[in-house]
C-alpha cells in the first residue's frame, strides 16, 4: 500500500507545482496509480484503519521523491500531506 501511495502522492505534488510539464502520462500515472490502491483495499478493508499513518510515511517519501524527480528543493512542499484520502482517491480531483 506504501508503495502505491508513494507513487500517487509524488505524481500529485508535481502536478501541482509544476503545471507547465503536466501532460498524458501523469495523468496515467495517477489514474491508475489510485485504481491499484482502491483495489488493493478492496481486497484487504483492515488496511482502511492504518491509512492516516500510511498516507503520512508515504507523504515522507513522495515529498523528497518529486523534489529529485522536479529538480526543486523538498522544503517547496507542505511538511503534512495537504491531500485528505478522499481528495487523493477523487478521480476528479487534479490539484491546482
Amino acid at each position: 500500500m506504501r508503495g502505491a501511495l508513494d507513487a500517487l502522492l509524488t505524481h500529485l505534488l508535481k502536478w501541482q507545482y509544476q503545471p507547465d510539464r503536466r501532460g498524458r502520462s501523469w495523468r496515467a500515472t495517477i489514474e491508475h496509480r489510485r485504481v491499484r490502491l482502491e483495489r488493493h483495499l478492496g481486497a484487504n478493508p483492515s488496511l482502511k484503519s492504518q491509512l492516516d499513518d500510511a498516507i503520512q510515511e508515504a507523504y515522507s517519501d513522495a515529498r523528497y521523491d518529486a523534489a529529485k524527480e522536479a529538480d526543486i528543493d523538498p522544503d517547496t512542499f507542505p511538511a503534512d500531506c495537504p491531500f485528505a484520502f478522499d481528495q487523493i482517491m477523487d478521480e476528479g480531483f487534479w490539484p491546482d
